[in-house]
């Protein structure tokens, strides 16, 4: 990929992005988006409004964070605007990663081929326990980051510990990330109850309020975790600060049964009687959904966290209704959940799985089209979060969350239909170029922003500890009676 200024004179993109783009990076993470303009052109612009809109060698002008404009092939483009050559490539929104636990990178492939909740209780929770600070946080994040960034996504949501640390991991990579405080119903690595975690959370809250890529936000685990009067206080807290609360919801058979012991409710009943159903929260997996549910999720307003992959892996022996929920007018995203349960971060495979997932379990080769998909993991996705007026499309006064798909290869030729591609053939590895907030991240599939190599190697450290704990844990265990 190559940029020309508008005289039509030809330069490395690098030498662009060190003269001419990118101040912020090499001012730091927290520096004002530059002021410079940028055009995208020449590529295939996959708008993802509401008509559907794709421009063939269309571009896109960027000024300083914001998308200012949008112009089809034939438009005249604006004299002395850098330019970035997008010929031979898509030129699509940034993925949005509606569901996960970035930290959990350190923890990828520790215990697969099990049960959820053998998985968790066995295995994840105990060495949690040992393992998590705020380095074992900070640097999983980073590299989860990375991962996700190089792979097209440019905005997640995420619930783990140590809310600082994620916070400035993410602003670290550049990604846009939606986090903040956790609660869970038994000692956490961070916090020792839910009451200590949401003690100060409001100031976490108040401090990113207006941040330009740190979305705050408040997160409890589960029902199956957590009792309905403390999910109750952290749903009440996201709602006074206008943020979106997340809750893991319906995921496994046997939440409902734990729900109702305990509140005499089913899952979903339960969260509508604390008004935690409102716009903005995310409810995680909703897979076991009866047709009341997926009226009452309709009703409230809350939009559904999809993570098939995840959950395929896991045994779940049901797909989530999410033909239903579309068709009940629930807004639905695409998630990959964490990189220990999945296990990658790459939402060009998830949406691959979704399609087809959905045309197994229904027996309907229809069911879920390509386009659809696509809109799932875009503007779907930003309204599971609320944040549909900023991105989640290429559109005039929206964020530039923008990201270059290199379609130059064998597996993307020739190229038909956009979202037949972007679906069933494109995959992580075929993103070139990434922006996030107008500030190019990943150019020619390296990240910008952080230390790829320097993460790498903190994540293999890392694996050191999590070999002894584990080790030790399965030797006390043999140890039991």
């Amino acid at each position: 990929m190559s940029a020309r200024a508008g005289g039509g004179t030809l330069f490395p993109v690098g030498a662009f992005i060190v003269g001419a783009l990118l101040t912020a990076c090499s001012t730091g993470p927290d520096a004002d988006p530059a002021d410079d303009r940028l055009l995208i052109d020449g590529g295939t612009v996959v708008v993802m409004d509401e008509a559907g809109t794709v421009f063939d060698g269309g571009a896109v002008l960027v000024e300083g964070d914001r998308i200012t404009s949008l112009l089809d092939g034939a438009a005249p483009r604006p004299a002395d605007v850098p330019v970035l050559d997008a010929t031979g490539h898509l030129v699509i929104p940034g993925l949005i990663n509606t569901h996960g636990h970035a930290a959990m990178s350190h923890l990828r492939g520790l215990a697969d081929d099990m049960p959820l909740m053998t998985w968790l209780n066995d295995h994840i929770f105990p060495a949690e326990a040992e393992l998590v600070d705020p380095d074992f946080v900070y640097w999983g994040t980073v590299l989860s980051s990375i991962e996700m960034l190089k792979s097209g996504t440019t905005t997640f949501a995420d619930m783990y510990y140590f809310r600082d640390d994620q916070a400035r991991a993410a602003i670290d990579a550049g990604i846009r990330a939606v986090l903040g405080p956790h609660i869970i119903g038994f000692p956490a690595p961070d916090h020792p109850s839910p009451e200590a975690s949401l003690r100060d959370a409001g100031d976490f809250l108040e401090r990113y309020r207006d941040h330009p890529t740190l979305v705050p936000g408040v997160a409890a685990h589960s029902l199956y975790t957590t009792s309905l009067a403390d999910v109750a206080r952290a749903s009440a807290l996201a709602a006074d600060h206008g943020v979106t609360f997340q809750i893991h919801a319906a995921e496994d058979a046997s939440e409902f049964a734990i729900a109702s012991d305990q509140t005499g409710m089913g899952v979903i009943e339960a969260l509508e009687s604390i008004g935690a159903l409102r716009p903005g929260t995310v409810l995680a997996h909703a897979i076991y959904l009866s047709e009341e549910d997926i009226a009452r999720i309709a009703a409230g307003g809350a939009g559904i966290s999809h993570n098939p992959e995840s959950n395929l892996k896991l045994g779940i022996r049901r797909a989530a209704p999410v033909v239903e929920a579309l068709a009940a007018g629930i807004p639905v995203g695409i998630g990959t959940d964490g990189p220990a349960s999945n296990n990658n971060l790459d939402l060009f495979d998830e949406m691959d799985t979704v399609a087809k997932l959905h045309k197994f379990t229904n027996g309907d080769p229809t069911a879920l089209p390509a386009e659809t998909v696509f809109r799932m993991a875009t503007n779907g996705g930003a309204r599971v979060l609320n944040l549909h007026d900023d991105i989640g499309s290429l559109e005039a006064g929206k964020r530039a969350d923008i990201v270059l798909l290199d379609t130059r290869r064998a597996g993307l030729t020739p190229l038909y239909d956009v979202y037949s591609h972007l679906v069933y053939a494109a995959r992580g590895s075929d993103v070139s170029t990434v922006l996030v907030n107008g500030r190019i991240v990943v150019r020619d599939g390296q990240v910008l922003t952080v230390d790829e190599t320097e993460a790498m190697a903190r994540a293999r450290a890392f694996a050191d500890r999590v070999r002894a704990v584990l080790e030790r844990i399965a030797a006390e265990r043999e140890r039991e009676p």
